[in-house]
C-alpha cells in the first residue's frame, strides 16, 4: 500500500469465484495452461481454498501458483494444499527487522518466516522474491541467498521497477542484474547460467554447488518481445501488460451476458491486438518518464501496479 489512504475498491465489484472460474475457462479454451494467483494479497481473500479447489479440478491447467507475503500463510497453508495449490512464492525483500518494519509497515517478519517454512514442510520447496533496492537491501543479496538455501527455497532477485506514481523510484535506486552478478561472484566465484527453455521472466544461474537464484532484469533488460503473461484484476479488468494504462473489461461483457465461446473470442481478439512494450518504453524515456500523481491514483486505482499484480 504505497499511499497512506488507500482507496479499497466496492466490494460488488469483485469477481465471485464463479465469474473467476468462468473467465479462467475461457482461457484454458485457448490454450492457457498455466495460472497464479497474486494481488494485493490474495490471502486476504475469504474462502481462498474454495477458490483454489475450484481452478484445479480444471483440465488442461498444468500448473496453479500462489504469491503472498506470507503474513497469513501459516494458518492457510494446509488448506491451500488440500485444495490443489501446486506451489507458492513469498515475496521478502529484507530479513532485517528494521528494513522489513519500513518496507511494510508491520512488526511481521517472524509470522513471514514462519510461514515459508510451513510452505516448504507442505511443498517440499518455493521460491523466494526479492526487490533489490539501492542503499534500502542491496547488501542483503549473499544473505537472501544464504536463507534460501537453509529453507530449501530458491530467491528471485527483482530489479526495482518504476511500478507507479506512489512509489518514489528512481533509476539512481536500480541495483542491475550485471550489479547483483558482480557482487554475488565476490562471495562465490564462479556463476554460470542455468540452460533451459523457459517463458518465465527470471534468468536462472548456479552457484558452484549447486544452488540456483534467479533475476528479474526487467528495468535493464526488459522482456516485451518474449512477454506471453497478461492480468486479471479482482475486478475483472483484464491488463495485457503490466505498465497498461488501460484494461479490457472482462466483468461487464460476462455480466452482460458474454460467456462460454463469445467470451473467449472476445479474449483471443484483444490478445491478437496486443503490441504492448511497456517495460521497453519505460527504459527508453530513462529519466524523462513520467508518472501518474498519487491524487490521479485514487481517482483511478488500477492505475497503481499493485492492483494488477505488480
Amino acid at each position: 500500500m504505497p499511499e497512506a489512504d488507500y482507496t479499497w475498491l466496492p466490494r460488488e465489484h469483485l469477481l465471485s469465484f464463479e465469474e473467476i472460474s468462468t473467465i479462467v475457462d475461457a482461457f484454458l479454451a485457448l490454450g492457457v495452461h498455466r495460472l497464479r494467483l497474486t494481488g494485493g494479497e490474495p490471502l486476504l481473500r475469504r474462502r481462498l481454498p474454495d477458490l483454489v479447489a475450484m481452478l484445479a479440478a480444471k483440465p488442461g491447467l498444468t500448473d496453479l501458483a500462489l504469491t503472498t507475503n506470507g503474513i497469513l500463510l501459516t494458518e492457510q497453508i494446509d488448506g491451500l494444499k488440500a485444495a490443489g495449490l501446486g506451489r507458492v512464492t513469498v515475496s521478502l525483500d529484507t530479513l532485517r527487522r528494521d528494513r522489513f518494519e519500513a518496507l511494510t509497515r508491520s512488526d511481521a517478519l517472524d509470522r513471514v518466516t514462519a510461514g515459508i517454512e510451513h510452505a516448504c514442510r507442505a511443498f517440499g520447496a518455493l521460491k523466494i522474491d526479492a526487490v533489490v533496492i539501492r542503499g534500502l537491501n542491496d547488501d542483503e543479496l549473499v544473505d537472501l541467498v544464504e536463507y534460501a538455501r537453509r529453507v530449501n527455497g530458491e530467491v528471485r532477485f527483482i530489479e526495482y521497477m518504476d511500478v507507479g506514481g506512489a512509489t518514489r523510484w528512481s533509476p539512481a535506486l536500480v541495483v542491475s542484474r550485471d550489479e547483483i552478478l558482480a557482487r554475488l561472484r565476490r562471495r562465490y566465484g564462479s556463476i554460470e547460467p542455468v540452460v533451459e527453455e523457459s517463458s518465465a521472466p527470471a534468468t536462472r544461474f548456479a552457484l558452484p554447488d549447486g544452488t540456483t537464484f534467479g533475476i528479474i532484469a526487467s528495468t535493464t533488460n526488459p522482456f516485451c518481445r518474449s512477454c506471453d503473461r497478461s492480468r486479471l484484476t479482482a475486478d475483472g479488468l483484464w491488463y495485457l501488460c503490466l505498465y497498461a494504462t488501460a484494461g479490457i473489461d472482462l466483468r461487464a461483457a460476462l455480466r452482460g451476458g458474454t460467456w462460454g465461446a463469445e467470451l473467449a473470442a472476445l479474449i483471443a481478439a484483444g490478445w491478437h491486438r496486443r503490441d504492448d512494450r511497456g517495460a521497453e518504453r519505460q527504459l527508453m524515456l530513462g529519466d524523462g518518464r513520467r508518472f501518474v500523481s498519487v491524487d490521479a491514483l485514487r481517482q483511478d486505482p488500477h492505475l497503481e501496479m499493485h492492483t494488477r499484480g505488480g
